[in-house]
């Protein structure tokens, strides 16, 4: 029976998988339709509306006050570089070429946990930080894959999302690496989804911009992309709590191909064969950079022993 139980949070944890998975075309194509800013801030109203639903309204007082504070402030900056990263991407395309730019997080969370949490890792990591930052410039190189030149025309076409993109990896890896000692078990993704609802809104009021031409269809969309990052979180929060951790890590680091197969198609966007090749880098890396710190944790395990 508990095996049973292991097994279906499990699954339901790999399901957010499949519903993040979706926000690169959801995200961007809501952004076409009611703009990039309102767009995305009625998608982080309707996924804070969702969790408050599933988990509660958040009790701030049972926080630590640093968790809230700095864990708060990351969070939020993650959230709003990703979502405005996506928004502003010129064309589908684009978009999904920068949401490989967000997978560097994994690997710079690792590089981030040795150098802060003097996390022990074996020489794996080299080649794992290598393959991943490769893997980006092959994807941004274009058709012909590793191309510098056409790399750097094709960041300068939109350095704006690009930007956003690179620091939105560095944010949410720091993110990652401090909130496991600031939490204190507590989880406030509720909250800080609340916050980042509330910062697109005073954005979005102070730019002045156009009120959102809402459609049958742009609600929708905007329902579903709500959805997905709301029911995906608490799916995740779920599967980590009672499922196989191992699994669901696992998975996750080959979230970047799964998000890039959705995006085309709910984009309608074909992919070159270079494209692939650079995507399957960032998650081989990925890999690499959490077998060094996995292999070197199971190994001080039996020495200690």
């Amino acid at each position: 029976m508990i095996t049973r139980t292991r097994n279906n949070a499990t699954f339901i944890g790999l399901i957010a998988i499949i519903l993040w998975s979706t926000m690169v075309g959801l995200i961007h194509s809501v952004s076409e339709l009611l703009g990039p800013i309102g767009g995305i801030a009625m998608i982080y109203t309707s996924a804070s509306v969702i969790l408050i639903v599933t988990f509660g309204v958040p009790k701030i007082k049972t926080f630590p006050w640093k968790y809230l504070l700095l864990g708060g402030f990351l969070f939020v900056a993650y959230e709003i570089s990703f979502a405005m990263a996506i928004g502003f991407a010129n064309n589908g395309n684009q978009a999904i070429e920068i949401n490989i730019i967000n997978y560097l997080w994994p690997c710079l969370t690792i590089i981030f946990a040795i150098i802060f949490n003097k996390q022990k890792s074996t020489l794996l990591i080299i080649p794992g930080l290598i393959l991943c930052l490769l893997g980006v410039c092959w994807v941004l190189g274009g058709e012909k894959g590793l191309d510098v030149s056409g790399m750097i025309s094709n960041i300068k076409s939109n350095t704006f999302s690009y930007a956003l993109a690179f620091a939105g990896a560095f944010i949410w890896a720091a993110y990652c690496t401090i909130t496991n000692r600031l939490a204190a078990g507590k989880n406030g993704i509720t909250l800080f989804f609340i916050l980042t609802a509330a910062v697109l809104w005073v954005k979005f009021f102070i730019s002045g911009a156009a009120a959102p031409n809402l459609s049958v269809r742009a609600i929708m969309y905007v329902l579903v992309a709500g959805c997905a990052i709301g029911f995906g979180y608490a799916s995740w929060n779920y599967g980590i709590l009672h499922g196989n951790v191992s699994v669901l890590a696992s998975a996750s680091y080959f979230t970047p191909i799964l998000s890039s197969l959705l995006g085309s198609l709910l984009l309608n966007v074909p992919l070159s064969v270079s494209f692939w090749q650079g995507v399957c880098m960032v998650c081989l890396g990925s890999i690499l950079c959490w077998q060094a710190t996995k292999n070197q944790s199971a190994k001080n395990k039996v020495c200690a022993s």
